[in-house]
């Protein structure tokens, strides 16, 4: 495989920590197997991140950027239906869709990469102001309140999903939220 030009390189670590990190952890994955994955030397890839925790946060921010995107044009949509029951299903739905990348992420941040926990929490404000403010849009209730037991919810189906707890329905769980739901709106 021949090496990728320097403007590629980044993509090209980030999607070979994310195929590591589907049959792994962090932990177990040093930056010597992502920089082989990847088809970079070392150099290379310390030149481009200096540590895993660099690299998951920018492996996770690729994913919620792309979320962030994706739900701001889902809600201007005139065409949708945007409805508070389908915007908690639909932000609770792209919010669990990369459940062991973002436990990866919470876990890392929770183990002390403290760099990576002010980026996380600053990640969140940023969703929960962007989620808030389409609530407000649509609803009379506490759209601040709202917005965060989404997040939090999201990562509570997350952490169930990661201890493979079989007695929780994951599809059930969101159906159910946004049939509840349907008496909060306008």
């Amino acid at each position: 495989m021949a090496a990728p030009r320097k403007e590629d390189v980044k993509p090209v670590i980030l999607n070979a920590t994310q195929v590591l990190l589907e049959k792994g952890t962090l932990g177990d994955t040093s930056l010597a197997d992502i920089a082989k994955k990847a088809g970079v030397s070392k150099g290379t890839l310390y030149y481009h991140y200096k540590t895993k925790g660099e690299i998951l946060f920018d492996l996770a921010d690729r994913y919620l950027s792309e979320q962030w995107d994706d739900f701001i044009r889902w809600t201007d949509d005139e065409a949708k239906d945007t409805s508070l029951p389908r915007l908690v299903k639909y932000v609770v739905e792209r919010d669990t869709a990369w459940a062991g990348l973002r436990m990866h992420l919470l876990c890392e941040a929770q183990a002390g990469d403290e760099v990576l926990r002010e980026k996380l929490v600053r990640r969140y404000g940023e969703f929960h102001q962007l989620i808030s403010s389409r609530i407000a849009q649509r609803t009379g209730v506490s759209a601040e309140f709202l917005a965060w037991l989404i997040l939090l919810v999201s990562d509570g189906i997350i952490v169930q999903e990661a201890m493979q707890n079989g007695a929780f329905d994951r599809n059930g769980f969101i159906a159910q939220s946004a049939e509840i739901l349907k008496g909060f709106n306008k």
